[in-house]
């Protein structure tokens, strides 16, 4: 799956989040659910890595042994989080903790439930990024959402912040003055597919 070019920015690590469990679905993990013919943890993996991501770091945690049998994740590092019934701040703080010790400066972190978001937008994102002070987030209409950038000077930071269902949101609230907005309202839907409503908004035939 990774690309045969080289990355747009050799030093940020595209990071992933699929370790939900689909508790408003039923309980199906949301990474085995499939739209366009792919699982949702396929796509997403592979537009973080077209959009130009150096590395991409997938953290699992739901299912995670049926994901790894059944999705294709050729060149991602795969994350445990045995946490993750916890909510997304232990998945966050898992990836962040998997980057430890490479050479990323920087995380352009998604999510799996989000496949209206694509490489485009990824990749406007992830073009933002000056150093490891970056902090950067997508915006929809001027509203901030995923995905988000961040700089390894704030990884401490975040991953103290990161609890429950919360994420990088309140430590990117505290900071808003130092988060630089990147338009993508024009090539991305930041919906999330939550509920049973939700998987109208998935295709589940076509080619990959």
């Amino acid at each position: 799956m990774t690309p045969d070019r080289a990355p747009r920015h050799p030093h940020v690590a595209g990071l992933l989040l699929a370790a939900g469990g689909g508790r408003r679905l039923g309980g199906r993990p949301k990474a085995l659910l499939r739209h366009d013919g792919a699982l949702l943890v396929e796509r997403a993996a592979r537009a973080l890595w077209e959009a130009g991501c150096a590395r991409v770091h997938v953290v699992l945690g739901a299912a995670a042994e049926e994901v790894r049998a059944q999705a294709e994740l050729r060149g991602c590092v795969l994350v445990d989080n045995p946490g993750w019934d916890e909510g997304m701040g232990s998945s966050l703080r898992a990836g962040l903790g998997s980057l430890a010790g490479t050479d990323a400066r920087g995380a352009l972190v998604s999510l799996v439930d989000q496949p209206g978001i694509g490489a485009e937008a990824y990749a406007r994102v992830l073009d933002a990024f000056t150093g490891e002070t970056s902090l950067v987030s997508a915006a929809y209409g001027g509203r901030r959402n995923h995905p988000v950038l961040l700089g390894a000077v704030h990884w401490a930071g975040v991953a103290a912040a990161a609890r429950g269902d919360q994420g990088a949101r309140e430590y990117l609230r505290r900071h808003s003055a130092e988060v630089r907005l990147v338009e993508c309202g024009d090539v991305a839907e930041p919906y999330d597919i939550d509920t049973g409503a939700d998987l109208g908004r998935l295709r589940p035939g076509g080619a990959h």
